[in-house]
């Protein structure tokens, strides 16, 4: 659905993107992350058609952004950081000009306008200023302009940005339900709202692509082993010798204690390997109950900052599935275009 192959942007001296590629298949929904002055808002806006690229090329639905960039913008749907809103209209207004922007089919305008109002949960204020609404109505009002004209991908950047944790929430369920019937690249700095709706994430770093993965994948890469908490009813002494020597465990630490006659235990495990049942039949028969055993997964708040400050560093960063690239060069910051770059 969407390519970008080799895409550079230079502001004079300043690079702000460099030399980045990847793809976003159809029906995907696509965090994409990266520190202040990343280039993020920039790439987005040379999706979009808003931006030209330096070197490279942009293909949305088999369309060159260059080439074909009516064909590309019906096809595109953008909401940028500060939506692009006329306050002295009413919503209904604001609406009906946006599909007159977009050349929309007047036959449907209606039909789609009121899909559109019910979808974003904003029927009930059709007829208000959009001055006199809450932050909160005037980013659902922006999400509304990018769904005119029933465009197949959505480029959202910081869509709650500025929300409450209510309304965060209500836009984020609102996203994943636009998930079903759109192409999604989601760019925002809350985290785990990220890996609540993203199927996969791509990681930029001073204008370079580090990672593409999904969270799962992007953790096996950084870390070989695996850890699992446990909690075991019985002395921290008997449970740590009773896991000594248990094929698969390289390490084992005691934790403190949060139940009373129980001890907490941080097991590290070997590469590939999958204790489970071996540290199971070796605490069973040492008579030490397994209350909890849980996975320790890598958030990605944590592989973020590992790859971002790795690559900060002139460190290596992981390969990245079949569209990453190494570590980035040291580039300078480019100034912000079209929104900030956050």
């Amino acid at each position: 659905m969407i390519t970008v192959e080799g895409v550079s942007k230079r502001y004079g001296q300043h690079l702000a993107v460099d030399d980045i590629s990847f793809r976003v298949d159809a029906g995907e929904v696509v965090g994409f992350l990266g520190p202040n002055g990343a280039g993020k808002s920039t790439t987005m806006n040379i999706i979009t058609g808003y931006l030209s690229a330096t070197a490279g090329s942009v293909s949305v639905d088999g369309f060159d952004v260059l080439e074909d960039p009516d064909q590309v913008k019906r096809r595109v749907g953008y909401l940028p950081e500060l939506p692009p809103l006329y306050l002295d209209m009413t919503v209904r207004e604001y609406l009906r000009f946006v599909a007159r922007l977009k050349k929309a089919d007047r036959s449907t305008v209606v039909q789609q306008q009121e899909r559109i109002l019910e979808l974003a949960g904003i029927g009930h204020v059709r007829n208000r200023l959009i001055k006199n609404l809450s932050k909160g109505y005037r980013q659902r009002v922006g999400l509304a302009q990018a769904l005119v004209g029933s465009p197949r991908v959505l480029i959202l950047d910081e869509p709650t940005i500025g929300l409450d944790p209510h309304q965060i929430i209500e836009i984020r369920n609102l996203i994943r339900e636009l998930g079903h019937e759109h192409t999604i690249i989601l760019s925002s700095h809350i985290l785990p709202e990220v890996s609540a709706v993203c199927d996969r994430v791509i990681i930029i770093n001073r204008g370079k692509l580090v990672a593409s993965d999904t969270t799962e994948n992007l953790g096996k890469r950084l870390h070989d082993n695996s850890e699992f908490r446990l909690r075991v009813a019985g002395s921290e002494a008997a449970a740590l010798a009773a896991l000594t020597g248990v094929a698969g465990v390289n390490e084992v630490s005691a934790q403190g204690t949060v139940e009373q006659g129980t001890v907490d235990l941080r097991v590290e495990t070997a590469a590939g390997a999958d204790p489970r049942r071996a540290i199971f039949h070796a605490l069973s028969e040492a008579d030490l109950p397994i209350y909890l055993m849980t996975a320790m997964d890598y958030t990605l708040e944590e592989i973020f900052l590992q790859l971002t400050t790795q690559d900060a560093a002139g460190g290596a960063a992981p390969e990245s599935g079949d569209n990453g690239s190494g570590g980035a060069p040291d580039a300078p910051d480019a100034p912000d275009v079209g929104g900030s770059d956050a």
